[in-house]
């Protein structure tokens, strides 16, 4: 055959290669050393020989693939060749995907191939599995898509890296968490080796395995066996005799005292007849240690911080959205501030005028947030720039105007969603408002009841009394209004050593500096300010 003298050659750079590899290499060696022409069956062994030692990598092969404009497009293989122990890298690493090759074993199954969860960006350590486009059985060629693998940041499809069977899937659509590195399927060569997976279970250090192989390798140390000294004979050595506790004398009394208190006898001085402690001298010694406990103390408490007492709670899956959310905008969002004071006395005016109108009709009080959030909504109808949200290939601005309204509970946050707001009457606007809130309270909310938000409001004045603060805007909307309470104020009259008394209420405006420019979100303010001063225009 042509590469004999290649399989000869290889003998001379046989190094770490596992046992049952270096048997069959010695085969193929006496089969082309004699220069005999193999017969046909023998023929088949040897080339299934030669692409085991020659083509197939070591136990472990590390897959690598590069992501260009978010999506995976390059593909590399580095392989150890275990005869020549020469290794080749081709592409790039920025991601892995972890491949296992098993070889026969006695345990009777096949060769065959373990698919670990790839890891497909920086972050990932975990992945889920959104669904499998080949199932069981499937034949399937290099670069066809297996399954989408849902990552930390987006979903993204794994591609095989070789042609073979899925013989089995250990995780199926919808698996959840699955470690980086831990099996998912299993494929082999040949389509009659499916069946011999049917109940085919990875070893639970799998995952750990293909974690590792990713790792740079620590250096191994050295173990030096120290020869084991044969144990020298034990002999006793001469003590001083203790000196026995009856021949220390003591009254029945300070006798008691001392062992209620685990006071060691010997370690007191006497002052009865012939050194006989009694109870007086029990009393002095425990007073005296007292004295020094107490004087050590405060010098302990200067040295050693005190232990803190402390409760766990456990997060909730409100904390854990709002947290995760808030985290992701305060990153990613580039936030600026425009805050304004605006005079309320018209409003608070017009909102005892129409709560009369309320009571008369046996409706419901209206609230001054009910107020500003049809401001609110208004301005954005007059500023539409401000009702839109970014995404990385355009800026989407809405034609609904639907306001979330921040609430607080026992809970957590929610923030319900008050939907046309701008298209509704104040009186409608305070009902939802008050039925929100309490399912919020109740933490009955529905998905329909939060989702669909295009601006938020958040009023810590009214409830709190906190003057002014920024609001994090709630993503992927543009910007957030941060409401504080109103105060009264003194301002200049009309003529000279005049003044008048005025209530202010100081607004913040959050904005997303990519799509909110500062000239525009001012132009919003403008026109918030005007409708809060001006409250009858909210009403035409």
């Amino acid at each position: 055959m042509a590469y004999a003298s290649h399989i000869i050659n290889h003998s001379k750079k046989l190094r770490n290669v596992p046992n049952f590899l270096r048997h069959e290499h010695s085969i193929l060696v006496r089969w082309f050393s004699n220069g005999t022409q193999p017969s046909i069956g023998k023929r088949d062994d040897i080339r299934k020989i030669h692409h085991r030692h020659c083509n197939v990598p070591s136990e472990r092969e590390t897959v690598t693939r590069s992501a260009t404009n978010g999506s995976m497009s390059k593909f590399g293989v580095q392989k150890r060749n275990p005869i020549a122990g020469l290794a080749f890298n081709q592409g790039l690493s920025s991601s892995q995907v972890y491949m296992r090759r098993g070889f026969s074993s006695n345990s009777g199954l096949p060769p065959h191939q373990e698919i670990g969860m790839p890891s497909l960006s920086p972050t990932m350590t975990e992945g889920n599995i959104a669904r499998w486009l080949k199932k069981e059985g499937d034949k399937v060629a290099p670069g066809e898509v297996l399954c989408e693998v849902e990552t930390d940041k987006a979903t993204v499809e794994m591609e095989s890296m070789e042609e073979g069977y899925l013989a089995k899937i250990i995780h199926g659509d919808g698996s959840k968490e699955i470690k980086v590195g831990e099996v998912i399927a299993v494929t082999v060569e040949e389509e009659g080796d499916i069946a011999k997976f049917k109940d085919y279970k990875p070893s639970a250090s799998d995952a750990d395995t293909a974690s590792e192989s990713s790792a740079p390798a620590t250096p191994k140390k050295e173990v030096i066996e120290e020869p084991v000294s044969s144990p020298e004979p034990k002999t006793s050595k001469p003590t001083a005799a203790a000196p026995a506790e009856d021949r220390v004398f003591s009254s029945p009394l300070a006798r008691k005292l001392a062992e209620e208190h685990k006071v060691p006898l010997s370690s007191i001085k006497g002052t009865g007849p012939n050194g006989t402690i009694v109870k007086a001298d029990i009393e002095e010694y425990l007073a005296s240690r007292g004295k020094e406990v107490s004087a050590a103390a405060p010098s302990a408490k200067a040295g050693t911080p005190a232990a803190l007492d402390y409760t766990d709670i456990p997060h909730s899956q409100i904390r854990k959205i709002t947290a995760s959310r808030l985290l992701f905008s305060k990153q990613t969002i580039p936030h600026y501030y425009l805050t304004v004071d605006t005079c309320v006395d018209k409003l608070m005016d017009l909102r005892s005028q129409l709560n009369s109108l309320q009571e008369a009709s046996g409706g419901k009080r209206i609230s001054v947030n009910d107020l500003v959030i049809k401001a609110a909504a208004l301005a954005l109808r007059k500023v539409p720039q401000c009702n839109s949200s970014w995404t990385d290939d355009y800026i989407r601005q809405y034609r609904n105007i639907n306001i979330n309204v921040a609430v607080q509970t026992d809970n957590g946050l929610f923030v319900p969603v008050i939907k046309d707001a701008d298209k509704k009457g104040l009186s409608r606007i305070g009902e939802e408002v008050k039925q929100l809130a309490q399912k919020a309270k109740e933490n009955s909310l529905k998905p329909e009841d939060y989702e669909g938000g295009t601006f938020t409001v958040s009023n810590l004045g009214g409830p709190f009394g906190i003057k002014q603060f920024c609001a994090i805007i709630n993503p992927p909307q543009a910007g957030i209004l941060a409401v504080g309470s109103a105060e009264k104020r003194v301002v200049p009259g009309s003529g000279p050593e005049q003044f008048e008394f005025a209530s202010f209420m100081s607004v913040t405006l959050s904005c997303d500096h990519r799509v909110i420019d500062g000239a525009i979100g001012a132009e919003w303010l403008k026109a918030f300010k005007g409708y809060i001063e001006n409250p009858e225009s909210m009403l035409l």
